[in-house]
């Protein structure tokens, strides 16, 4: 899927999400094509590398908040990822800081159409995807049709706020900024952006949640890995400072750990369908134009060959004998070939200063009467 990229960029056709719920807008689901490419083109040029470093100071800023959030509440540390996530992704977006980004009306009416969405794209839950001239009978869609307006009212009022910002020369770092910025060179719609805006918001708030959760159980359930961690922390880092992004290459025990812990438990088990532009031939077989391909991350990160014993948690298995990262091993997290999330710069980083700053400051263990079930 990473070298026949051009020729399973396509998606599957999707009437009920893609077509009806999202109007072809949602770049998840949008097929190959003009508007695939221009989405894909804004979408990338201002999350590259370069423009993702421009936000780790403020990364680092709502770390220190998660560390305080879980001193004082270590019983609701789920919600506590949450609000990591929705306040950094939200900053991103939006160049909107809400320090209770949980319980703001914004972004619970966003969390409110992701919901939608995830109702909408379950297996089997609509059937005009089986029959696709059921869209054509009077009345049925009408759910769809009216949770597409609410969607598209929230993220162009979200729009609408920050161009009114930019009028008033007022407006924060974002990526919604740069897009209005940039319309010419673009050709984005307005509701294409809106859309565009809506969507990193909510893909990149839900999956970075799960994987700081996920580091965190891994942590409390292997305390020998945990305590390599730690001991890497304490020798370069000290209790005299907190972590930086500027120690991220003198710590690949913690770069390990999180590796491990994203192949142990993927975040996604399986990806968005892909579908074949041509015949695609591959070790012997053909996979004919027009069938559907999935990457499976659960089977790949269970591949003996790649992974001995991939049941077992073990962090070394990405170190090479002087400690430090391989870099012939790798697992894919975050999609395949061109249709990998264009956040994977912004995660990385979210990731890495979470689980810095949780092991620099805590020892995570399992509560005794309450084992944890992996």
């Amino acid at each position: 899927m990473e070298k026949e990229g051009g020729s399973l960029v396509d998606r599957p056709r999707s009437i009920a999400a893609g077509e009806i719920l999202s109007k072809g807008m949602r770049i998840l689901l949008a097929r190959s094509g003009d508007r695939f490419r221009r989405l894909r083109k804004a979408v990338h040029t201002h999350l590259q590398p370069k423009v993702a470093d421009t936000y780790q100071d403020m990364q680092r800023e709502n770390a220190m908040i998660l560390i305080l959030d879980m001193l004082n509440d270590p019983k609701n540390h789920q919600r506590h990822a949450q609000r990591y996530a929705a306040s950094v992704i939200l900053r991103v977006t939006y160049g909107k800081s809400v320090p209770t980004a949980n319980t703001d009306p914004e972004v619970v009416r966003i969390h409110g159409v992701m919901e939608h969405f995830q109702v909408v794209m379950r297996p089997g839950a609509y059937l005009v995807d089986r029959v696709p001239l059921l869209r054509y009978w009077p009345g049925y869609g009408k759910q769809l049709v009216e949770w597409h307006h609410e969607e598209l009212g929230l993220y162009r009022h979200q729009l609408g706020r920050v161009e009114s910002e930019v009028n008033q020369d007022n407006a924060g770092p974002s990526f919604t900024k740069t897009l209005l910025e940039n319309v010419k060179e673009h050709q984005l719609s307005t509701d294409e952006m809106s859309y565009l805006a809506g969507s990193l918001f909510g893909a990149g708030s839900d999956t970075t949640a799960v994987a700081i959760t996920v580091t965190i159980m891994a942590a409390a359930c292997y305390p020998a890995a945990q305590a390599k961690v730690h001991e890497e922390l304490d020798r370069v880092i000290g209790s005299d400072r907190a972590p930086t992004f500027k120690d991220s290459s003198s710590l690949p025990q913690l770069h390990a750990f999180l590796l491990e812990t994203l192949r142990w438990r993927p975040v996604i088990r399986i990806g968005f369908p892909h579908r074949a532009t041509k015949d695609v031939f591959w070790q012997g077989y053909c996979i004919p134009e027009g069938a559907t391909v999935y990457g499976c991350q659960w089977a790949i990160s269970r591949d003996p060959i790649v992974f001995p014993g991939p049941e077992k948690f073990d962090p070394q298995r990405w170190l090479d004998s002087e400690g430090r990262l391989k870099d012939n091993i790798k697992f894919i997290a975050y999609g395949f070939g061109r249709r990998v999330c264009p956040g994977l710069h912004l995660a990385n980083h979210s990731l890495y200063i979470s689980l810095a700053f949780l092991l620099w400051s805590f020892r995570i263990a399992q509560r005794p009467d309450a084992p944890i079930d992996t």
